[in-house]
């Protein structure tokens, strides 16, 4: 009796196809919105994990200024000096402190030039952040120390500047600078926040104070702690270390940060968790529409159908074989919707992670429980319909013109 009820929804279902079809577009939509935008979230989420993790996990960054971001958060705090970063160095708990300041500027090779950015730091930046190289070399502790216009260059500055060709040993300019390429990294991609990352040029940090910022700041030290340490005693140890060199008195606040890639990683993965719920839910509310849209169609069969209705009653139908009927129609409805959306959502978040360049992670609960609240927004939105059929008096529905 349930697979003739099945069946005989089917065939009512493809009787109005384009009626059919208009009935579920809301719940197509709703389905598909929801999946694509929950697993363009959860990628988001594992490249942000994956950027982190790549600068490695006993890696603190320490600034000038208070914690945070916008124009409050330096407070007239100086940056740091060489000395600083140097100090960091060989400290029971420090193993690594690599310097860095960074400015724009355009990098030039012939007739072609590239926008991007200039690091100037030392060779620890490398394996402080996670870079290597896929050619050539990294500085030496002579270019170092004499701030030789060197450059190590980023896929994307090669691929701009060079194209094909083998950019070692060629020579570049950067502000009048003549400076040759000794070395390419492996490119790593988009950012956390969809920036390209292999979009940058390394100097020796010496060359680019004394030639391109015109002063000795310093305004990052990426610090990397032993792994006996932890996060707490290690920042502790750096804390003490600058105080000292910045002359902060007892009982005074620091003007610097010390902030740990973990912290980094929780709060951009709850920002981003954040923002996917609250998109989620917007596109939700097209689930409510679909389903009063399957209402109101249903509502319209059940009057179309009044004599049809009447007949099955006549001749011993009984009211909930009637109403499980249009219950099932409207269930098999917000099924197909539902089918059609999972299908269209797992296609949109594809081409979207694609296009970001982040990784495609479709997750199968995500997927069965839209597919669940699909089935559930059937039930709901066509039991008022169902009733409505089930309760037609056998007399007054075969009159019914």
């Amino acid at each position: 009796m349930f697979v003739e009820t099945v069946w005989l929804a089917f065939r009512t279902i493809l009787r109005n196809k384009l009626r059919s079809f208009l009935t579920v577009l809301g719940i197509v939509i709703g389905i598909a919105s929801v999946i694509a935008l929950v697993t363009i979230g959860q990628g988001s989420s594992r490249q942000v994990s994956a950027t982190v993790a790549a600068l490695g996990s006993n890696v603190l960054i320490v600034r000038p200024g208070k914690p945070g971001f916008g124009p409050g958060s330096r407070d007239g705090a100086s940056n740091f000096k060489l000395k600083d970063a140097e100090a960091l160095v060989g400290q029971p708990l420090i193993d690594t402190a690599s310097p860095a300041v960074t400015r724009g500027q355009t990098a030039v090779f012939g007739n072609t030039n590239s926008a991007t950015s200039i690091t100037g730091t030392d060779a620890a930046y490398l394996p402080v952040n996670g870079w290597q190289l896929s050619a050539g070399r990294a500085f030496s502790n002579g270019e170092e120390g004499a701030g030789t216009g060197v450059c190590i260059i980023g896929e994307t500055v090669r691929r701009e500047l060079f194209g094909d060709s083998n950019p070692l040993g060629e020579v570049i300019r950067i502000k009048q600078i003549s400076c040759p390429v000794i070395g390419v990294l492996k490119a790593k991609g988009a950012g956390s926040f969809g920036n390209d990352q292999d979009d940058l040029i390394l100097m020796p940090i010496r060359a680019v104070q004394r030639r391109i910022t015109g002063n000795n700041d310093v305004q990052t030290i990426f610090a990397g702690y032993v792994p006996q340490a932890t996060t707490q005693s290690a920042t502790t140890e750096i804390q003490d270390i600058l105080r000292e060199r910045r002359r902060i008195e007892r009982g005074e606040e620091d003007d610097f940060n010390v902030t740990d890639l973990k912290q980094i990683n929780s709060t951009l993965s709850g920002i981003n968790n954040v923002l996917t719920g609250l998109l989620s839910s917007i596109a939700g509310v097209s689930l409510l529409v679909g389903g009063i849209g399957i209402m109101n169609i249903m509502l319209v069969s059940v009057t179309e159908r009044t004599r049809e209705i009447g007949i099955r009653l006549a001749i011993g139908a009984t009211a909930r074989q009637v109403l499980a009927q249009f219950l099932i129609e409207a269930v098999v409805l917000s099924l197909i919707g539902g089918l059609i959306g999972v299908a269209l959502g797992l296609t949109l978040a594809a081409v979207g992670s694609s296009f970001m360049g982040i990784p495609f992670v479709p997750d199968p609960s995500v997927v069965a429980l839209a597919f669940i609240f699909a089935a559930v927004v059937g039930v709901v939105f066509g039991f008022f319909p169902a009733r409505k059929a089930a309760r037609l008096d056998p007399i007054e529905a075969l009159r019914y013109q």
